[in-house]
């Protein structure tokens, strides 16, 4: 068995303000709804580096002194490739609040989100997010696709 394998890397950034956070309305037909802004990790990019990256292209904002949070992972249905997205939190930020071609950005109560259409499977993201105990959202299709928590 090949100890390698096709991987897609993504990140997604948490970024909020005592109990505000920061979201994004996303606009691509494939992945509609509300989530937090991030993007896919260019060829010898660091993680980090990636996701200060992907913030500001979609937000305007600089971040710094950001915390690994979690990942999410899913295999294709093919098994052709498995595809990671490293979650990422912080409250350190700076600039100006400006929306991309991404999708609309805002600040919302975290206590609102529940009134907004999320992205699918954006609510079990979110518990890796805010449940220290947590680490992985991990998807796997047997028959049909599977969602646990870890």
């Amino acid at each position: 068995m090949s100890k390698t394998e096709n991987v897609v890397l993504t990140n997604m950034c948490m970024v909020y303000s005592g109990s505000k956070i920061l979201v994004q309305d996303r606009l691509d037909p494939k992945w509609p709804g509300i989530t937090f802004p991030g993007g896919h990790i260019e060829v010898g990019e660091s993680f980090v580096r990636s996701t200060m990256r992907e913030v500001k292209e979609e937000t305007g904002l600089d971040v710094s002194d950001l915390r690994l949070c979690g990942m999410k992972q899913f295999t294709s249905e093919d098994n052709t490739y498995r595809y990671i997205v490293f979650f990422y939190k912080t409250d350190r930020f700076t600039g100006e609040l400006r929306s991309s071609d991404e999708g609309k950005v805002f600040w919302i109560e975290r206590s609102e989100l529940d009134s907004y259409v999320l992205a699918d499977g954006f609510d079990k993201m979110l518990e890796i997010f805010e449940n220290d105990e947590l680490s992985e959202n991990y998807y796997y299709f047997d028959n049909d696709w599977h969602c646990e928590n870890l």
